[in-house]
């Protein structure tokens, strides 16, 4: 099975869990990031990739610069560790970690998180790539991918009991779109996916054509 297919499954058995209010505020939202043109801001293929230096879950600063010496990065921003989606979507990268490295690539998440968030979500699935904080969001900014919830999604949020407001260091409403690049030696994007449905993500498979179009 796919990713965007196991994601889809998951989307259709999730819906009949949500109270119908809920799934309004949540469809409303949706509707409105789709139609802000949010993703078509987001940076594309031919781009310079934005430089970044940021803190990790096991402490180190990782920059940009010090990884793209080593070979291609496979970049990816996901929402965070309360996301089932992002969760689901992080599963698969593991699973297809051992193709991106064999391609010579670094695989490297990015969440708006606190390191101590991004350490919990490493060791719970058992995760053995780079995965940095975002915090404040400048980074996911910088690519085009930052935007605010609506405040009646962020309410809903927050009565979900997913605490975007300690886990985003204070930065309750500010996410970044699902988004997955390919960052050649040069520190150009060669190969993007962004999208304003969290539902759907970069294929695994799509990422490996992405790599093996650079050799």
């Amino acid at each position: 099975m796919s990713l965007n297919a196991e994601l889809r499954t998951f989307y259709e058995a999730r819906q009949q869990q949500i109270p119908v209010e809920v799934r309004e505020i949540m469809n409303k939202a949706s509707a409105e990031l789709a139609a802000s043109g949010q993703a078509d801001r987001a940076l594309g293929a031919g781009a310079q990739a934005p430089r970044f230096t940021l803190p990790s879950a096991t402490g180190e600063t990782i920059a940009l610069d010090q990884l793209l010496p080593q070979g291609p990065v496979v970049l990816t921003f996901y929402r965070g560790a309360w996301c089932p989606y992002c969760n689901i979507a992080l599963r698969s990268l593991q699973q297809h970690h051992r193709d991106i490295t064999e391609r010579g690539a670094q695989l490297v998440a990015v969440s708006p998180q606190i390191p101590d968030e991004s350490l919990t979500l490493t060791e719970k699935h058992g995760l053995a790539f780079t995965v940095l904080s975002d915090v404040g969001s400048d980074t996911a900014k910088a690519y085009g991918l930052a935007f605010d919830l609506p405040d009646d999604l962020a309410a809903v949020y927050d009565k979900l009991g997913f605490d975007l407001h300690r886990v985003n260091g204070g930065h309750r409403r500010t996410l970044p779109l699902p988004a997955t690049y390919v960052i050649d030696q040069t520190g150009t994007i060669r190969w993007a996916f962004a999208d304003t449905d969290y539902t759907r993500r970069a294929e695994p498979t799509d990422i490996l054509a992405a790599l093996d179009a650079l050799q």
